[in-house]
């Protein structure tokens, strides 16, 4: 019987699968040193027996075709595509992933990384590489708005006014945290415009107007602004987690951004959570309409279906002992 086993199921330890690793390097992403951070990936790489290529990009607007380049040769050769940067860049790079069959690495090196911690990958790139290079491959729950994937968020109205408000903050004073949070308030007070939404969910067909509406894919970030705990705990299981909120003025907005920096967003009267696997979203009165995926807004025309896709992302897991807590 014991012949018919793998050498790994009889107990004898196998040979690490050493990967060719396809890196792409987003310079423009958190507050890192590309060429420092290249260097430490190189270096544990290296060490670990992995041949690695690296791309290392300046420019945010060679980040598609670099991620389909690495991810095409990646799937050629059995490797990984492996992603440094923010959520932004990840995201590029899952598409790509997606598209062409391989595995993802992530190397997290945004402002808010929620991917990365959802998953327990380490924040700090040679602890990131170091998980990366002992990590298996598990399938992920991938959102979609319409042909448009998503790991973390997608979202409509205030919210990708807010991303766009923020890059510019960040042009001028840093990608920091409080440049971000300075960005939002600014925005909140410009804000005016509402959204006529005609929604349909679970068959049934609903008309509301509302300032924001808010999809989520990552239930680290769900839990942290306090849904309700049902919602939560289905976001990433075959569900997503949609928020709307009810027409309001600048300070209401201000109060409900503070519910959710405290954990409370679910219970305020003025936003209705809700699980769901599949919407349909027309926006009325709108040919066009800003979305937002991951941090990076494009323009979409209406209809909008969001849905948990049935596809998955292979999404290199760092082992037990290399996990960080999520927080």
């Amino acid at each position: 019987m014991l012949a018919e086993l793998s050498p790994s199921a009889a107990g004898v330890p196998t040979t690490p699968v050493r990967r060719p690793l396809h890196v792409v390097i987003n310079a423009g992403s958190g507050e890192h040193d590309a060429q420092h951070t290249q260097a430490v990936l190189e270096e544990v790489f290296r060490a670990a027996g992995h041949p690695a290529q690296f791309t290392r990009l300046g420019d945010p607007a060679d980040l598609p075709e670099a991620c389909e380049r690495a991810a095409a040769q990646a799937a050629d050769d059995g490797g990984v595509l492996v992603a440094a940067g923010g959520d932004g860049t990840i995201n590029m790079a899952a598409a790509a992933a997606l598209r062409h069959g391989c595995a993802l690495g992530v190397i997290p090196q945004g402002t808010f990384n929620y991917l990365a911690r959802d998953h327990g990958i380490p924040l700090d790139a040679e602890a990131a590489a170091r998980a990366l290079v002992r990590g298996r491959p598990q399938p992920v729950q991938v959102g979609l708005v319409n042909d448009q994937v998503f790991l973390v968020n997608a979202s409509l109205g205030l919210y990708p006014q807010v991303l766009q408000d923020r890059e510019a903050f960040k042009a001028r004073l840093g990608r920091r945290r409080w440049v971000a949070a300075l960005s939002g308030l600014a925005t909140v007070f410009r804000w005016h415009r509402r959204l006529r939404l005609d929604i349909e969910l679970d068959g049934v067909r609903t008309v509301l107007t509302t300032t924001t509406l808010f999809v989520g894919n990552n239930r680290l970030q769900v839990e942290q602004v306090g849904l309700e705990e049902e919602v939560a705990q289905r976001t990433g299981r075959g569900r997503l987690a949609g928020v709307v909120t009810r027409p309001a003025g600048a300070w209401t907005m201000l109060w409900l951004a503070l519910r959710g920096a405290l954990g409370r967003l679910g219970d305020a009267d003025q936003v209705r959570t809700f699980s769901f696997h599949e919407l349909q979203v027309r926006v009325l009165g709108a040919r066009r309409v800003k979305v937002a995926t991951d941090g990076e807004v494009r323009v979409m025309a209406p209809p909008l279906r969001f849905a948990a896709a049935a596809q998955r992302l292979q999404l290199m897991m760092p082992a037990p002992e290399d996990r960080v807590p999520r927080e």
